[in-house]
């Protein structure tokens, strides 16, 4: 019975995983999927898979069996709901389902056909963890290990002939009694590290901002899966940069001019001081609406990009989000460096582009 319990539970696991991806663009572009994300799990509402439910046949005497036909609403009475107005049709039933991050990760790679990358640091993160990976006569009574004890027990009543297998009793006594132990373990991890700056001047509206919390939300999911050391870091600016949280970073609202540069400059600055480039794999992705203050910061972007930023990094992605009000003009002054290969340009019009995008960033497997 368990065995079937089991099986039935991984069938719908895969109608589930089957459906979200038959539906990936509109969770997407309308960002179901982020609004309760914990650490680990991410819910998604999912109103195509019917929930079960009894269905009693003709002429049968059951519970709940009264006046009325087979199909009527149960409740009170045709149009009622109690207070308030109700309607008079059935609802329709959404069921919530949860997924892990790393499924959410495999579908998207799935569908888009990412390849796995290959990290470039040589240098790891040690993780430490205890490990329960032996057994031990003392220890606390929190790990006393019952099957060890029980195991025990039977071979002393054996070896002592105490053993009656027609009356199969088996008393553990302290002597038999043994605990888990555990061991520290050391396990290396790949560094990475990804730097999400954003443009919050004033021509980046709402809908451009929350287009960039779908994306990076994707981005996040997919390369965590890749590695399992992941350091993010968020940096904002207008005519001048500086580092948020990850909450201010998607919430906050100025207005003024725009700077690129002083988000370039501190990008570097943060992998001079904290990543060297030989040891990590670094990912800076920036998003703006294109309009930069003049033609010399545009330029002394280029600089900072050329000399300090590209050489180093496993990849720069530029997320170009159309505005009513931005020139979107600095896509095209980044064609200049079109001869490093890391530098990934999109353009993302709208919601519908995201998933476009997102293949365009991670497509190239570094």
């Amino acid at each position: 019975m368990a065995n079937k319990i089991e099986k039935d539970i991984h069938r719908f696991q895969r109608i589930v995983q089957g459906k979200v991806r038959e539906n990936l663009r509109k969770y997407l572009s309308k960002g179901e999927m982020i609004g309760k994300k914990g650490d680990h799990l991410v819910s998604i509402p999912i109103p195509q898979i019917e929930i079960p439910h009894f269905r009693l046949g003709p002429r049968q005497n059951g519970v709940g069996q009264g006046a009325g036909e087979n199909g009527d609403p149960i409740g009170q009475g045709p149009g009622q709901g109690g207070a308030g107005a109700a309607g008079d049709s059935p609802g329709q039933h959404v069921l919530e389902v949860e997924l892990t991050l790393d499924e959410l990760a495999k579908i998207l790679g799935e569908e888009l056909e990412l390849p796995n990358i290959k990290p470039k640091g040589t240098k790891t993160i040690v993780s430490r963890h205890d490990k329960y990976d032996g057994v031990a006569p003392v220890g606390p009574e929190s790990l006393r290990h019952f099957k060890r004890t029980y195991k025990e027990a039977l071979k002393r009543q054996i070896a002592s002939g105490t053993y009656d297998p027609a009356n199969p009793r088996v008393v553990p006594i302290k002597r038999d009694t043994r605990y888990r132990t555990w061991s520290e373990v050391q396990e290396p991890e790949s560094n990475a590290v990804i730097i999400y700056m954003m443009d919050i001047s004033g021509s980046m509206e709402d809908e451009q901002k929350e287009i960039v919390r779908i994306e990076t939300f994707w981005i996040d999911t997919w390369l965590r899966s890749q590695y399992k050391g992941v350091v993010t870091r968020y940096i904002v600016h207008d005519t001048a940069a500086k580092e948020v949280d990850q909450n201010t970073f998607y919430r906050i609202k100025e207005a003024g001019g725009t700077m690129i540069s002083s988000a370039y400059k501190l990008c570097a600055a943060m992998m001079d001081a904290d990543y060297p480039t030989a040891e990590w794999n670094i990912y800076p992705f920036h998003f703006s609406d294109g309009d930069n203050w003049s033609q010399r910061d545009t330029e002394e972007c280029m600089h900072v990009l050329r000399n300090r930023v590209l050489p180093g990094v496993n990849q720069f992605g530029y997320g170009q989000v159309e505005s009513p009000y931005g020139t979107g003009k600095f896509i095209k002054e980044l064609g200049q460096l079109s001869t490093f290969d890391n530098l990934v340009l999109s353009e993302i019009k709208d919601r519908e582009h995201i998933l476009p995008s997102i293949k365009t960033f991670l497509g190239k497997g570094r």
